[in-house]
């Protein structure tokens, strides 16, 4: 492909949204893609459904200049693209933590028989390993020239525009030079800025970004734990944390005692993660991590217990 790459993303939640934008901003032609037409109305009306410092005016610049257009229409997203994200979120299957791939199976399935020519389809969405491979054959049988990579998000809330413009790191999980090649020429400018493009399996990549969860939640909840140990013991358990943190192997950067970790990735992410291993008979391997979520949901009750002693 030496002619400009043309991208869509598919699904614009908190991860479509801000990748849209920002690949546009970088002066990529971005067409965006979502079955909800009233989100796809707001937007090409240059509103957001969600906040994020800095991603309005990325959006409505890239209205303006006409490099940024959002459809409902998959024909259109497979006419327009050569590289395809998918985006879609992964919540909890109901009722269990699995995660539920409804929607990047809806994406695939919904993408893949209308594609007639050769392009990439990449996922950034937070997925079980395995599920690219699954996917990768999926799609190689509806369009022979198409072919699957995995490319993690690791966007932050509050941050996700400097996440996405200027990341700390890529990872790249491929099945052919051809598509590493073509993941270098869309964060070429990243690359030459000294961002390291870490090139893998696909298992490898989707195995990064829950990962990198796991070792942050945990991070999170040994110094909570640290935090019992010290109301029982008389200790500072912030004073503790800062010294803890000075030590160059640990460091300080969510060594914080509080309420814990919430939102939306961690929880289900971790919970994900534990129920894709188990899948995989090595469940032993992460058992550490039910108890990191133990410790997670203990904090809020201890700390209304403590409101409740104070007042």
């Amino acid at each position: 492909m030496n002619d400009p790459l043309r991208l869509t993303v598919l699904g614009t939640g908190y991860l479509g949204i801000t990748h849209a934008a920002c690949m546009a901003s970088l002066g990529f032609d971005v067409l965006g893609v979502d079955i909800d037409t009233r989100k796809v109305d707001q937007l090409n009306a240059g509103q957001l459904p969600i906040y994020e410092p800095g991603l309005r005016e990325l959006l409505r610049s890239g209205l303006d200049s006409g490099r940024l257009a959002f459809t409902t229409s998959y024909p259109q997203a497979a006419a327009f693209g050569d590289v395809h994200f998918i985006c879609t979120g992964t919540p909890p299957q109901p009722g269990g933590d699995h995660a539920d791939l409804t929607q990047v199976n809806g994406c695939v399935a919904a993408l893949a028989p209308l594609l007639d020519r050769p392009c990439l389809v990449v996922g950034k969405s937070t997925v079980p390993v395995g599920t690219a491979r699954r996917l990768a054959a999926e799609l190689a049988a509806a369009c022979p020239g198409a072919e699957l990579a995995w490319n993690p998000e690791f966007l932050r809330e509050g941050s996700a525009v400097a996440d996405a413009l200027t990341p700390d790191r890529i990872v790249a999980g491929i099945m052919s030079p051809w598509a590493e090649g073509i993941l270098r020429q869309v964060y070429a400018g990243q690359i030459v800025d000294g961002t390291p493009l870490f090139v893998t399996d696909l298992e490898t990549a989707e195995l990064a970004k829950v990962a990198a969860n796991a070792y942050l939640a945990t991070k999170v909840s040994f110094i909570n734990a640290m935090a019992e140990v010290c109301e029982a013991a008389g200790g500072n358990v912030y004073a503790l944390s800062q010294i803890l943190g000075a030590d160059a192997r640990i460091g300080s950067a969510f060594l914080r005692p509080g309420l814990g970790f919430g939102g939306g990735c961690l929880p289900k992410d971790i919970r994900a993660f534990i129920a894709r291993v188990t899948d995989l008979g090595v469940g032993q391997a992460l058992g550490f991590l039910r108890e990191v979520d133990s410790i997670n949901l203990r904090r809020r009750t201890r700390a209304a217990d403590l409101a409740g002693e104070l007042t």
